[in-house]
């Protein structure tokens, strides 16, 4: 069972939180705190009340409580790394926002056939995304009715958001604007990236900063493949 001072500083890290940042956060919530104490509760000196608790579970975005605290051999997540449950209630969200399992939908879901490109497009180094290779698959209302197909990804460049093996749906279309998502096709490559303007330059752009941006040349063409609506 880990510790909830361990479970608090992971998860802080990991959104990019300062002790001040998140004391701050605690007070606009009406809980005032100082970073004092949200260091005494991460090195297990102290432990936040019940109410500084679920708090915390909220800023830190922690929606699992159960199975990330390990409250227990039995937990629905039990077994699953902290990325195992991340995407898990991922999919979770995925079922809710789509409105097909909702025992209060009385009208059929639309069902559709859309292409699903099985040469995996990079969101790592770079692959070929072959215009031919596709299989149909039929799809409800958890594509999004704007997507004209899909494609899986490969690599952890657009991680935490996007993970490897992931299918993505697409929106066909030529341009995009800077800080979308989209696929594109660039120096013989297929990537899932951000686009984002760099100066006078635009780059394709990795959530991961383990991964340099991919600066476009103006002698080599950026062909925008459509933008990610899933």
């Amino acid at each position: 069972m880990y510790e909830i001072g361990d479970i608090i500083l992971s998860r802080r890290k990991a959104l990019g939180l300062s002790q001040t940042e998140l004391a701050e956060a605690m007070t606009l919530r009406g809980l005032p705190v100082t970073n004092q104490a949200v260091s005494k509760w991460e090195n297990g000196a102290t432990q936040p009340s019940a109410r500084q608790f679920l708090a915390l579970c909220e800023l830190l975005e922690i929606e699992d409580v159960r199975g990330e605290f390990s409250f227990g051999a039995e937990g629905l997540f039990a077994g699953l790394d902290s990325r195992g449950r991340r995407m898990a209630l991922d999919y979770v969200q995925l079922l809710r926002d789509s409105g097909r399992y909702d025992e209060r939908r009385a009208e059929p879901v639309r069902r559709r056939m859309l292409p699903l490109y099985s040469l995996a497009v990079s969101a790592g180094t770079g692959q070929m995304l072959d215009g031919e290779d596709y299989e149909m698959v039929e799809v409800g209302a958890e594509v999004p009715e704007g997507a004209h197909f899909g494609v899986r990804i490969a690599g952890d460049s657009m991680e935490p958001r996007y993970h490897d093996g992931q299918t993505v749906w697409v929106r066909q279309q030529r341009s995009l604007m800077s800080g979308e998502i989209g696929i594109f096709l660039y120096d013989g490559s297929a990537y899932l990236k951000k686009l984002v303007a760099r100066g006078e330059q635009m780059a394709l752009h990795s959530l991961n900063p383990d991964y340099a941006d991919i600066l476009i040349s103006p002698e080599l063409p950026l062909r925008v493949l459509g933008k990610v609506v899933s």
